[in-house]
């Protein structure tokens, strides 16, 4: 009897000791020390070792005995989940870059894209209208659906994760064309047909970019229509809405519909009130989408924080002068009766598009970002006001020449928001973060553009101007608002909190001294700060220096039904 109980009590000392000593005695890829974890959530930071194993955190506790291929030493700094980029267009200049600098410099980890106009289906006229951009970066396009692509990716070798939208724009002109008419019956279910296959293979949902031609062209049942495809597959909708000026009210009820009668959640992009005479109205909105919330929609928004957003400069061109795509739209321009009449569609107030020419205060309010003509490439970083005057000739009249000199693909900086209302867009708890920019660097073909700032510096100038300088938020809520709560939004499960088990995207920094570089007159300065950057375990910036590395994995929604599906 005595020899029974002391082998029971040997036998539980053992299991004691192995239970204990497991986690210390572990080999790690890699353990984090010494860090101050925000872990995504909100919460107070706390202080914990992170080990990580096979790309994923293994363990948070003391790890001060544990073994590892390697130790970072956060010493006092914090450690957030890696920033998620809820709207990024980067899925053309990641082909050029797979590195992305501007993204990774500023903590981003993962971005999601595909506003309206998608990588995929690359049928018919969508693969047309993209052309321009694939000869500005050289890319020969080996793809036709979404799975091509991110078998493209994968082969390539990515420096962040990528999940994509199918763009509700992108199946119209695959099976419209960019001319003005509804679908027909055969039509629409071959559009719906392009959205299961797209959800099948890995879109996370549905988009739409109602300013830009011809996504005005769709109505609201059309895109019922599509959206409602995205359901069953755990997707969501997610929108530039059909007007962020004049005719906000309306653009959110049809959003609202959308969201209600296709029966999926809706995300609200670059959440803004635009034009001088709409300034103070965010509160207005606020409320509705509260109401909205309240009422039992799942329904949302992300900001990237700036006064100034950044687009295609056809975009000022009324919508029916697209009709028939850029090629009909620049013969209208060449012909004096029809830019006539847009010259007076464009000084005429309205309701019923989004008029930017109505919304921003002048012409100084337009700054020249990217052209696609050689010759003009001197116009970069000049407004609309300075290109006028050096020309001798009327702004509004210099504007549409540019446009024809460039073919159509200028892109430009229109400021045209209120520091208030873009204040007040961030706080909202349901509000997240994007860039609504495409990855770039400071180098090569990328670097030889000029983005908005936002393409390098969104991230960090919130956590210097509105949580360090205006505290206006906490740290933690500005993590939690770059983390857990756009994972929660575009499902991402496995990502978006420091917790065992999920995916090891990881960013070490100094609230202290972390900051943005890049400004309107010169945008293309990385920002500084983040220590180090890790992808799915792996540094990709390793004690501020970019390593090169291409850890990033593409992320498919919740309806893929490809060989890796679980």
């Amino acid at each position: 009897m005595r020899l029974r109980y002391a082998l029971l009590a040997l036998c539980c000392s053992l299991a004691t000791a192995v239970a204990t000593a497991t986690p210390a005695t572990a080999a790690y890829d890699l353990i984090i020390t010494h860090g101050h974890i925000v872990d995504g959530s909100g919460s107070p930071w706390f202080s914990a070792d992170i080990g990580i194993r096979g790309g994923h955190i293994a363990t948070i506790g003391n790890l001060a005995t544990a073994t590892a291929k390697r130790r970072i030493d956060a010493g006092g700094r914090v450690v957030a989940p890696g920033f998620i980029d809820m709207l990024g267009q980067s899925e053309r200049s990641i082909l050029v870059d797979p590195r992305l600098p501007s993204k990774i410099y500023q903590g981003i980890t993962t971005e999601i894209t595909g506003e309206g106009d998608s990588i995929a289906p690359l049928l018919g006229e969508a693969r047309t209208e993209m052309q321009m951009d694939f000869d500005r970066y050289h890319i020969k396009p080996d793809w036709t659906d979404f799975a091509g692509y991110f078998r493209h990716l994968e082969q390539q070798g990515i420096g962040i994760n990528l999940a994509s939208y199918v763009g509700a724009t992108t199946i119209r002109k695959v099976v419209i064309g960019t001319t003005n008419r509804p679908p027909t019956a055969p039509e629409l279910a071959r559009m719906r047909a392009l959205v299961r296959e797209a959800m099948q293979q890995g879109a996370i949902g549905v988009s739409s970019s109602l300013e830009y031609s011809p996504a005005p062209y769709a109505s609201t049942e059309e895109l019922i229509a599509l959206a409602s495809e995205a359901a069953p597959y755990g997707g969501i909708y997610a929108t530039h809405l059909r007007s962020e000026g004049d005719g906000m009210d309306a653009a959110l009820d049809e959003a609202f519909r959308i969201g209600r009668e296709a029966h999926v959640p809706v995300e609200i992009w670059h959440l803004k009130i635009a034009g001088k005479r709409n300034w103070g109205r965010m509160a207005a909105i606020v409320a509705r989408i509260d109401a909205a919330r309240a009422g039992g929609l799942d329904v949302a928004a992300d900001t990237y924080a700036y006064p100034a957003w950044f687009n295609e400069m056809s975009a000022f061109v009324p919508p029916w002068a697209h009709d028939g795509g850029t090629a009909k739209m620049l013969e209208r321009l060449k012909a004096p009766a029809t830019r006539a009449r847009i010259r007076q569609d464009m000084l005429t107030a309205s309701s019923e598009w989004d008029n930017e020419w109505d919304e921003v205060t002048g012409p100084e309010g337009v700054l020249i970002g990217v052209t696609n003509n050689p010759a003009l490439h001197s116009l970069q970083g000049k407004t609309i006001q300075q290109i006028a005057r050096e020309r001798g000739k009327d702004p509004l009249e210099t504007l549409l020449d540019i446009l024809v000199e460039d073919g159509g693909g200028t892109e430009c900086a229109v400021f045209g928001m209120d520091e208030a209302d873009v204040a007040l867009a961030l706080v909202q708890p349901w509000t997240s973060v994007n860039n609504d920019s495409s990855g770039t660097a400071t180098d090569g073909l990328l670097g030889a553009e000029h983005p908005h700032p936002r393409a390098y510096g969104t991230f960090p100038r919130i956590l210097r101007k509105y949580v360090r300088e205006e505290h206006k938020l906490t740290l933690e809520d500005a993590v939690r608002k770059f983390s857990s709560l756009p994972a929660a939004r575009v499902r991402l499960a496995d990502r978006g909190l420091i917790k065992q088990g999920l995916w090891a995207d990881l960013v070490i920094f100094d609230p202290a001294t972390v900051t943005d570089l890049a400004t309107f007159e010169a945008p293309n300065q990385l920002s500084t700060g983040m220590q180090w950057v890790l992808v799915n375990g792996v540094p990709v910036i390793d004690n501020g220096q970019m390593t090169g590395a291409r850890p990033g994995r593409v992320l498919r929604g919740a309806g893929y039904h490809g060989p890796a599906a679980h």
